[in-house]
């Protein structure tokens, strides 16, 4: 970063106190004040030379030239870059090590310019502090973790709570601005650091009231228990015995699909009917749904399809011997397949555990390879309202409008969000699609996250933005390309830049 770029922003972060050389940064409402060689409460502001630096390089997104075309990984390894090896229209300057200026009476760090499709665009970059903001974890996985609503906790402090649970997922909501700033010093910044490590693709490990432990990381399959989890399961019960019905036709006289939520039973269930197989007379515990659909066969767990089933033949309520006959075969399996168990009824109609045949392993198998790899996922939600739009635009009011219109495109760390309708700007975002370590924390405790707002420059100026603090992307590239961090972009990812609709 060159010395006169150092300077302009150690004016907007940092106010000098006295002359022993401390600063006073006023980043966030914690206020440190930072001797010389040292870095604040956050570790991301320092006292370099009497100047107020951000200790983490700013990050530069690359779009590659055309196909397989390599970019320059670390522009920091050449002293002497100017930036010529990445066209400007192809760099994207991210939140990522930008900078705050919460409360936001200043403009945001960089409000930067540059031209796509013959657009003349203006991205808005900054850091934001949220209060307002959680984590939402999907775990795949049929394991049981714990009853609905019950806490979720790390290291003994409560950081969210079970929410409603999805197909072949369980959910988990950590963080809110309740427990970040409504409860005791130390609920606040175990929150603060459990959703930090989940954000920046860390483990975490967590324990649920009434139910188990997980171990929760991005990208990478949950451990319940101490077990890591293999698969997500094909589809409930009763979805189970629809796609698979056919397949078993002929080598069974009936299959049992055994799941928390829909154990299917297939002679009764529709599929089973429309194949014309004969009745079994097998009744199974719980509460009859539809022809063959089972509800609370069993309490949760971690047992078979997600009950605390270990011995599947104890869910059998009855045999009807009117029915039933000497050596039907019946065949008893999990929705993710790893559990199965085959019989034959014997001369009493109780059923006896024998070898599989070939045919019937052969369509377990098939669950198992219909069931998709087990793993964690984790979306960063925040509400980016309040005085973070002051940053932007001096009528704060005109961002929300045109971030709901569509004309305003927000991303974060250069990733695609989803904005939810309705009042605000609130938007969720997957961190995996973000590049690592984009997130950051303040001691009040909050979470510190990238945003950029890009809209149409004559948009941006119509709005009230602030004409005056808007650089060209070439001067952003010039004067601190030879310390950022440059991130080839998401493949995945569309180009973060505004483009004309249709």
């Amino acid at each position: 970063m060159e010395n006169a770029a150092l300077a302009k922003r150690s004016r907007q972060f940092g106010v000098a106190e006295g002359e022993d050389g401390i600063l006073r940064c006023d980043a966030c409402p914690v206020l440190c004040r930072i001797r010389p060689g040292r870095a604040g409460a956050c570790s991301r502001y320092a006292n370099e030379d009497g100047l107020l630096i951000r200790t983490d390089p700013v990050v530069l997104l690359a779009e590659a030239v055309a196909e397989g075309e390599p970019v320059v990984p670390f522009a920091g390894n050449a002293e002497d870059w100017d930036g010529s090896a990445l066209p400007a229209n192809r760099i994207f300057v991210t939140g990522i090590g930008a900078g705050t200026t919460y409360p936001d009476y200043k403009p945001a760090p960089f409000i930067v310019s540059s031209q796509h499709e013959g657009v003349d665009t203006v991205t808005v970059v900054t850091e934001g502090i949220f209060s307002y903001c959680g984590v939402k974890v999907k775990i795949d996985t049929d394991r049981h973790l714990g009853p609905e609503t019950a806490a979720v906790r790390a290291n003994g402090e409560q950081v969210g709570h079970v929410t409603t649970a999805e197909y072949g997922s369980q959910m988990l909501s950590i963080g809110g601005v309740r427990h970040l700033t409504g409860g005791s010093k130390k609920e606040g910044n175990t929150t603060c650091e459990t959703m930090l490590k989940l954000c920046n693709g860390e483990p975490i490990e967590l324990t649920i009231d009434g139910g188990h432990g997980v171990v929760v990381q991005a990208g990478r399959a949950p451990v319940v228990d101490g077990n890591p989890e293999k698969r997500m399961r094909v589809g409930c019960g009763s979805a189970t015995i629809g796609i698979f019905a056919k397949q078993w036709q002929g080598h069974v006289d009936e299959v049992i699909v055994v799941d928390d939520h829909i154990t299917g039973v297939l002679t009764e269930h529709q599929a089973g009917r429309v194949l014309d197989m004969r009745p079994a007379g097998i009744r199974v515990r719980g509460r009859k749904s539809t022809p063959g659909r089972y509800f609370q066969v069993a309490e949760p767990g971690l047992g078979w399809g997600g009950t605390d089933i270990t011995e599947p033949l104890s869910i059998i309520q009855k045999i009807d011997p009117a029915l039933a006959w000497p050596g039907m075969r019946l065949l008893m399996t999990s929705t993710t397949g790893e559990d199965s168990l085959y019989c034959v009824l014997d001369e009493n109609l109780v059923p006896v555990e024998a070898e599989m045949p070939g045919a019937v392993r052969k369509v377990v198998e098939r669950i198992g390879e219909n069931c998709e790899p087990s793993l964690c996922t984790v979306l960063f939600m925040a509400g980016a309202g309040g005085s973070l739009r002051a940053g932007v635009t001096e009528n704060p009011v005109q961002l929300t409008r045109s971030v709901q219109s569509g004309t305003t495109r927000v991303t974060m760390g250069g990733a695609p969000v989803h904005l939810w309708p309705g009042g605000g700007i609130t938007v969720m975002v997957d961190v995996l699609r973000m590049p690592k370590n984009a997130f950051g924390y303040v001691p009040t405790p909050a979470i510190v996250a990238p945003i950029e707002f890009t809209l149409p420059r004559a948009l941006y100026l119509a709005a009230g933005g602030h004409a005056a603090e808007i650089v060209p992307v070439e001067d952003v590239v010039r004067d601190h390309g030879g310390q950022a961090r440059i991130e080839r972009a998401e493949a995945e990812n569309p180009w973060p830049f505004w483009r004309e609709a249709g």
